[in-house]
């Protein structure tokens, strides 16, 4: 029968004694691999698989014993089948030593070539049946993987399902039970006491108990499941709420399904439970915030008409630009203020929007700490700051590349004070009378804010001081309303 040929290894300083184990060993048909020392025998170790070392106990350098330890002391041949050929009488402490040292067998000299072919070829087997052993193993693993990835695979709704619940159980949203229908006994996991808030050891499952803990209006709704079933219903789903004995209400939706016997009659109920109060108050949320979107569209939409419905101008072109300049200053707070889910706004990010334009240069400076507005105050101050930029622009520092502007801001006892100094620029003028963006910010910041806005026109360039409070609270008018009726108002005193 054909087989595989392994490979043995003949170890011997001498040629000819080689070539003698050459001669008796070639009827086994096997490869056969000459080292003439104990170093080339380790080398060949190393590059290749060996079945059977044969090997000559006394050699220079290394002997038998020392290389068969350094053989053994690698991992890959401490199995290798060694057998060791020694021309000495060898006593039995000898023999004792080469076991030892990790030979499986002596041969003495002079060599019996028939006893000689018998012991290699029983060790040639022996690794050629081993290694089949192992590769059949393997092919039983890999069957055996086969057909657990087939299970893995065929199973695989299951486990996510149950992965799924024991997810859910183990944050405490999710808890089953079983209820006997003829006997009345009741069973609950852990998720379930968990849900409403009682535990195992103080907590008696039965129908009054249960009901106990059902909000008083929803009682209702297990007497219907109960009636539901005994009227031939197999499943049954609803929502209710609980009162965890620590006063606490949580929304639930309760699954239920029956098993009949033979003649059709309910004997058994179980169910699954799921926590679905965050879910409750989420949709809550989303309704105050929907209502809360629409309020807010609606304030800005009325503050954006009362901007156009104000804005005065000597011809269309200005008229237009100054109300996309006011509506742009409005657009770009409203962004701020949604980065932050309305719960404010910092002044320096307000400054650095409005004067984004015209940052020329170094320009600008800008001096103070971190200030957060709330979300009306952030409004009015945008649209302030924004009047400021637009006249310095049009008349004061910004309005040259000499001009220099800084902008400096503290807050003491929850007053923010906001400098604006203008220098450099083209001379100024005390204005005659107030224009719009003046008027319309004096308005703002005294009647919206409850602060003061002073301003000192001098020569060398504008100073204007604003003064707000941070803790105000605001009145229940819009700050639209607010801020047409202080513009109008501030329009007819000048106009009379």
């Amino acid at each position: 029968m054909d087989h595989e040929k392994v490979n043995i290894l003949l170890v011997d300083d001498q040629p000819a004694k080689l070539l003698a184990y050459e001669v008796i060993l070639k009827e086994l048909g096997e490869n056969l691999v000459i080292a003439s020392s104990g170093r080339e025998a380790l080398e060949v170790l190393l590059k290749t698989e060996i079945a059977v070392i044969l090997v000559d106990v006394c050699m220079p350098e290394l002997d038998g014993f020392e290389l068969a330890a350094m053989i053994r002391e690698h991992p890959r041949f401490q199995k290798t089948a060694m057998i060791f050929i020694s021309a000495i009488q060898v006593s039995d402490i000898d023999r004792l030593r080469g076991y030892e040292m990790g030979a499986v067998d002596y041969v003495p000299v002079p060599v019996v070539p028939e006893v000689l072919r018998a012991k290699i070829k029983v060790f040639a087997e022996l690794y050629r049946k081993t290694r089949e052993l192992e590769r059949l193993n393997q092919e039983l693993e890999d069957r055996v993987r086969a057909r657990t990835a087939e299970l893995e695979n065929s199973t695989a709704k299951l486990r996510e399902s149950e992965q799924r619940r024991s997810m859910a159980i183990a944050a405490g949203k999710m808890g089953s039970w079983d209820w006997d229908w003829i006997s009345g006994d009741w069973m609950w996991d852990e998720g379930q006491y968990r849900i409403f808030g009682v535990s195992p050891e103080s907590f008696e499952v039965n129908p009054a108990n249960v009901q106990a803990l059902l909000h008083p209006d929803d009682v209702d709704q297990l007497r219907k499941a109960i009636a539901e079933f005994n009227r031939g219903t197999r499943a049954y789903e609803t929502e209710f709420r609980i009162m965890r004995p620590d006063g606490e209400v949580r929304w639930c939706v309760g699954t239920a399904a029956a098993t009949v016997d033979d003649s059709g009659r309910v004997v058994r109920v179980s169910g699954v439970t799921v926590d679905i109060t965050e879910r409750k108050r989420a949709e809550e949320r989303q309704n105050l915030l929907a209502r809360e979107v629409d309020h807010r569209a609606k304030n800005a939409l009325a503050l954006a008409q009362s901007i156009v419905r104000l804005t005065r101008a000597d011809e269309v072109k200005a008229y237009v630009n100054a109300v996309e300049g006011r509506i742009n200053a409005l657009a770009r707070v409203h962004t701020i203020l949604s980065l932050s889910s309305w719960q404010g706004a910092e002044l320096s990010r307000l400054i650095d929007e409005e004067l984004a334009p015209y940052s020329l240069g170094g320009q600008i400076i800008l001096a103070g700490p971190e200030v957060q507005l709330l979300p009306a105050t952030a409004q009015t101050l945008a649209l302030a700051l924004h009047e400021l930029f637009t006249n310095s622009a049009k008349y004061g520092a910004l309005s040259t590349r000499s001009g220099r502007l800084t902008i400096g801001w503290q807050v003491e006892d929850q007053l923010l004070t906001l400098s604006w100094d203008e220098s450099g620029g083209p001379l100024v003028m005390t204005p005659k009378s107030r224009g719009f963006g003046t008027r319309s910010l004096l308005a703002s910041v005294e009647s919206q804010l409850g602060g003061q806005a002073r301003f000192d026109w001098r020569a060398e360039g504008l100073l204007c001081r604003l003064e707000v409070p941070l803790t105000r609270k605001t009145v229940a008018t819009t700050a639209s309303a607010k801020f047409e009726d202080a513009s109008s108002a501030e329009l007819q005193r000048a106009s009379g």
